[in-house]
């Protein structure tokens, strides 16, 4: 049942990808909206997947690893495209989004590989190494917000600015800050 929800996690945050991409053929700000609407559907599957599991008393190391994809998709991929799709698309923007991209996938694969060692006889992990990768939803809140306001392509918040002859948006640096706290040694407790 769990991976079930792990599933609708995945889904909702490749609907969100789709809805970026409706938005960037149609300039429809209504797809951008639903983007994020997915996103947050998505936190809720994933907030529920691991509840269920351990309420069912059926945790397993591949539950942990279709979780880690999902999460991927959703709150690393569809959050870096819908930056982009904003207006994000300047040389160092893809090179700021590759690299929360990658960030999220190397804290999901420290995270599983290190969770039986950090895990109490519950199975449940008491803190998380760096912030999880669902924190990422603070950025789609953030781009839902400049959308509503407008802010999106050439009116951006913070403008644009270049940088060894290649455009940087400001607001990508959160993307870069972001990743950056994902694979840090912060501990997190976990609710």
């Amino acid at each position: 049942m769990a991976d079930w929800f792990t599933l609708g996690n995945a889904l909702s945050g490749t609907g969100a990808i789709f809805s970026t991409m409706s938005y960037i053929a149609t300039e429809d700000i209504a797809q951008v909206h639903l983007a994020c609407g997915l996103v947050f559907a998505a936190l809720v599957f994933d907030i529920f997947d691991g509840r269920i599991a351990r309420w069912r008393q059926c945790t397993s190391a591949l539950g942990r690893e279709l979780d880690s994809l999902a999460d991927v998709i959703s709150f690393g991929v569809a959050p870096a495209i819908m930056a982009y799709g904003l207006g994000m698309r300047g040389l160092w923007d893809c090179v700021l989004l590759g690299y929360f991209i990658a960030c999220g996938v190397s804290r999901l694969a420290r995270y599983n590989v290190t969770a039986e060692a950090l895990s109490d006889d519950t199975g449940k992990v008491a803190y998380f190494e760096g912030t999880p990768i669902p924190t990422s939803f603070g950025l789609v809140v953030m781009l839902g917000i400049a959308a509503a306001c407008g802010a999106v392509g050439a009116q951006l918040w913070g403008g644009e600015i270049s940088l060894f002859g290649h455009s940087l948006h400001p607001l990508a640096l959160s993307f870069g800050i972001s990743g950056s706290l994902m694979i840090s040694r912060i501990r997190v407790p976990k609710p």
